[in-house]
């Protein structure tokens, strides 16, 4: 394997990575974030208050977004191990 092709699926790798997290990361900062907000306005510092609906957020894009996620992670290793025989040289 050559150090471009170690390169592209590198990058592949990271790609994939930040597409697929990206749905789930942004929910909970978004939720975190709105949060927060609530909890300066109100001045309430409970610290479940901030993290509940955080994992609600999250369990919810799970729930709605987890299938194609689990679909682009599995066109990845699938596009993946295709390659494997090709790199023997």
């Amino acid at each position: 394997m050559s150090a471009d092709q170690a390169l592209f699926f590198l990058h592949e790798m990271v790609w994939t990575a930040l597409i697929v997290g990206a749905p789930l990361l942004g929910a909970t900062m978004i939720v975190g974030l709105l949060i927060s907000v609530v909890q300066v306005a109100t001045q309430i510092q409970e610290i479940t208050l901030s993290y509940v609906p955080k994992l609600l957020a999250a369990a919810l894009i799970l729930l709605v977004l987890g299938g194609w996620m689990l679909g682009k992670l599995n066109q990845f290793a699938i596009s993946l191990y295709n390659t494997i025989p090709s790199l023997g040289g």
